[in-house]
Order: structure tokens, then C-alpha cells, then sequence
């Protein structure tokens, strides 16, 4: 294994959901050994002041890591602008980077596999991409990792020569599409990742994550993926700036290293079943559905009063 990659840490205004991200990265394996660079966003609204201002003495109290360097914006950047300055900067420094949102409970192997697969994939140009997260998917047998298109963006890293494909202006990127390409995009129907891009050019989102992906996917990368997941995310309990209260992407956190990867970067053929199996069904049946929006409904009402 070469020189460990930086870990970037994008915080804003969750002191409790950092927090328990940072005591999941002190955990791992190859912490002690890491360059941890926390981005901390300034207050969006005066209203959000104290809270960031919580979040930045976490960020300062922070210890753990080989080095811990705390970025403080003067200015609110929004998350999507923060992550692309942030891993531009730390990709064109040092070559590859592992980016972290204050959202994510990792196992104590994540970072090794990072790392692992940023060596054995360096020089790999199809491979451009490696995901942390994995769907609740539910074939067993898949292999231990896999590639594939999709661009998971709960715990992921990449190379500086992939991340050089990262296009933002959202209507290049659709100037790319055909109708085949919008089906493989969204796989095969099953995902709702053509809507986003919609929904980023009629400005409803602003997702860094769906331009990444699809700058990925035309230029034909791959990602890498656990078949068991090897992060969590806490932020869907409607805290977060694009997240509402769900649990159809829970997940129980892998505990044991990463032992074995792909030897060719191609795409997995029995993976993309079971994730297209996942996206197709993930929802639930009707029933199911209404009972989720009502919970949501009944939150963001008790919130209000």
C-alpha cells in the first residue's frame, strides 16, 4: 500500500451527527496514520450560527489522526460548491483523496479498504470511483466488492485523474444523454437518477453527487463497491439539508476487512441485478409508501408547532 489518502470531513451545522462520524473514524485502522482536513461551512442563516459555530469546536477538539487540519469558511459555500473546492484542492495536493459527510458511521476497516483499493486501481482509467456504501441488497452470494456505473456518495474516494473528468455544468452533461443512455443511467428504469439531473437543471436540487456520477458514466468509469456496506448513514432522520426521515437504505455495518477485489475492471453483471432489484422494489408496496408519508408528514408538523 502506498501513501494513505487525505480524509476530507464536510461539516456544517449537526455537532451530534459530526461527532459521532469523527469517534467512528478514530476507530479505524490507518486512523493514526491519516491526514484528516475537516471543511467546515459558514452559517447559511443567523439562525444556524450557533449550531456551526458547535460543530467547529468539535472540528477543533478533534484528535486521532496523523495531522488534522480545520478549513473555516468566511463565507456559506452550500454543500455542493464545498465538496468540489474541497476535493479539488486535496486531489490536485496529493493525488487521490477519501471524502467523508458529518453524517456517516464507518466501520473500522473502511479506511483500509480505501486506501487498498486506491493502490491496486491507481493506474486502472476505466476505474474512477470507489463507494463505501452499499445498498440493503438481498443476494448473498454476490462477490465481497464489485464494479459498477452507479456512483454511491456515502463515503466514497477517487484519483485525481478521474476526478479531472468532473463536469458541472449540467447542460453538457445532458447534452450527452440519448434515450439508451438515460436507461443505463437510471438502471434500466429502476433508479431515479435521470429525474435528479432534471430536477438540478429546473434548480430543485443542487447535487453535487448526480453530476459526479454522470460525468463518470459518460466517459464510460466504473465504481468499486462492498457488496456489504461498510458505512451507514444517520442523516435521514430529516436533519439533513437534502434528506427526509427514511429507513429503506439502513444498513448494518460491515466488522471485518475487506479481503478480496475485482482482478479486471468490468462491470458486474449479477450486482447490477441485485441493485436494480434494490432501486425497483425499494419503496415498498402502497401501503407501505402512504405509511412513510404520513411519519414524514406527522415530523415536519411537530416541528413547526
Amino acid at each position: 500500500m502506498q501513501k494513505l489518502a487525505p480524509i476530507a470531513l464536510f461539516v456544517y451545522n449537526r455537532p451530534d451527527h459530526t461527532r459521532r462520524t469523527i469517534i467512528h473514524l478514530q476507530k479505524n485502522v490507518l486512523a493514526d496514520e491519516s491526514r484528516l482536513y475537516i471543511f467546515c461551512d459558514a452559517p447559511k442563516t443567523e439562525s444556524d450560527r450557533v449550531k456551526v459555530e458547535e460543530v467547529r469546536q468539535v472540528a477543533r477538539e478533534t484528535t486521532g489522526f496523523k495531522t488534522i487540519k480545520v478549513i473555516l469558511r468566511d463565507h456559506n459555500l452550500g454543500l455542493a460548491e464545498s465538496i468540489i473546492s474541497g476535493v479539488t484542492q486535496l486531489v490536485y495536493e496529493y493525488g487521490s483523496v477519501i471524502v467523508f459527510e458529518d453524517d456517516l458511521l464507518s466501520s473500522p476497516y473502511t479506511l483500509q479498504y480505501f486506501n487498498e483499493a486506491l493502490s491496486r486501481y491507481q493506474h486502472e482509467e476505466k476505474a474512477m470511483h470507489i463507494g463505501a456504501y452499499m445498498f440493503p441488497l438481498a443476494d448473498i452470494t454476490l462477490a465481497e466488492t464489485f464494479f459498477h456505473p452507479i456512483a454511491t456518495s456515502w463515503g466514497w474516494a477517487t484519483w485525481n485523474r478521474a476526478w479531472k473528468n468532473f463536469e458541472p455544468d449540467i447542460d453538457k452533461l445532458i447534452a450527452g444523454f440519448d434515450n439508451k443512455k438515460i436507461q443505463q443511467f437510471s438502471v434500466n428504469g429502476a433508479g431515479n437518477f435521470w429525474k435528479q439531473m432534471l430536477e438540478f437543471k429546473a434548480l430543485k436540487n443542487n447535487s453535487w453527487a448526480i453530476r459526479w456520477y454522470a460525468s463518470m458514466f459518460l466517459k464510460g468509469g466504473l465504481a468499486l463497491h462492498p457488496s456489504h456496506s461498510l458505512v451507514h448513514n444517520i442523516g435521514h432522520d430529516g436533519t439533513g439539508v437534502h434528506s427526509n426521515i427514511e429507513h429503506m437504505y439502513g444498513v448494518s455495518i460491515a466488522q471485518k476487512p475487506v479481503k478480496n477485489f475485482p482482478f479486471e475492471v468490468v462491470a458486474d453483471l449479477k450486482a447490477h441485478q441485485a441493485i436494480r432489484h434494490f432501486l425497483k422494489n425499494r419503496k415498498g408496496t402502497l401501503l407501505q409508501r402512504g405509511i412513510r408519508l404520513i411519519k414524514q408528514w406527522r415530523v415536519k408538523y411537530a416541528e413547526k408547532k
